[in-house]
């Protein structure tokens, strides 16, 4: 299947799909982005998805060639031009080109670019039987620097983390803030399990404020189970009966072990199992 590239209102072969050299998100990483999911045809939480690009952009004066119903219509004309019903959306917008320089005056006509397709973050091994992480010596950015609730297209650190993940042998990496606290990881929020209730980093943890995550609290909260946004350190993640990350490509996947040290039993716990199923439930319904 030859899938179809959305730029700026007209559609590409993924082979022919560019931008120009002089666009300021390759020169200089200055855009913004989100990953979706559609599921049986349907964008999830299209809307928060669509508000949270649009916060993005505005928080570093990017202006949005489009409005916010003419884009949600553009991604899902891109999904039925791709026959895709199950699908992994990557919508992006750039600064556009323009002069060589930082100067987002030199540069012109943003471009906005929606690519549809599939995505596989893990073999289902792993949502079986768990995720082994370890702490990366990365830290998140510092969000005096950059706010970490702006999805920038500048993700170097994020890859210098998920680098070092690699190479301990783990397929993700958990990264910590300025304080030492717990944050996230490289592209997912991160729960623990205590005493039967759900912990997670607050927004001010330096963590994006994840779609999948936040779905996750309100059917955490909706089963009875008691959900804390609060700071925590590695100890607390040592000593969790369960563990488990959140995000659009991974969904909910859980986690095992954490720098050598097993999570609980060393096995899928039962609230990450009622999570995973609740989760799917709710985005099949």
């Amino acid at each position: 299947m030859s899938i179809e590239v959305f730029i700026n209102g007209q559609y590409y072969p993924k082979a022919e799909a560019k931008v120009s050299v002089y666009d300021h998100g390759l020169l200089y990483g200055d855009g913004v982005f989100e990953g979706m999911r559609s599921y049986s045809g349907k964008v999830f939480r299209h809307d928060e998805h669509i508000d949270r690009l649009y916060d993005s952009a505005r928080s570093i004066l990017l202006e949005i060639p489009m409005e916010k119903e003419a884009l949600k219509q553009a991604v899902n004309d891109t999904l039925k031009k791709n026959n895709l019903v199950d699908a992994y959306i990557r919508l992006l917008v750039t600064r556009g080109a323009g002069e060589l320089g930082l100067d987002p005056a030199k540069t012109e006509d943003p471009r906005i670019i929606i690519i549809t397709d599939h995505i596989k973050l893990y073999p289902q091994e792993l949502y079986d039987n768990g995720l082994k992480i370890i702490t990366a010596a990365t830290i998140r950015n510092h969000p005096a620097a950059l706010s970490p609730r702006i999805k920038s297209l500048n993700y170097l650190n994020n890859i210098m983390a998920k680098i070092e993940g690699i190479q301990a042998g783990c397929a993700e990496a958990l990264m910590l803030n300025h304080k030492g606290e717990v944050a996230e990881c490289t592209g997912d929020n991160i729960f623990i399990v205590r005493g039967g209730a759900l912990y997670t980093p607050p927004i001010d943890a330096g963590i994006l404020e994840g779609i999948t995550r936040n779905a996750v609290i309100e059917l955490a909260e909706k089963a009875g189970i008691q959900v804390h946004q609060i700071p925590f350190t590695r100890y607390d993640i040592y000593v969790a009966e369960e563990c488990f990350l959140t995000g659009s490509a991974a969904e909910v996947i859980p986690v095992i072990e954490v720098d050598t040290r097993s999570i609980g039993d060393g096995k899928v716990g039962p609230i990450t199992k009622q999570l995973y199923k609740a989760f799917h439930e709710l985005v099949r319904s």
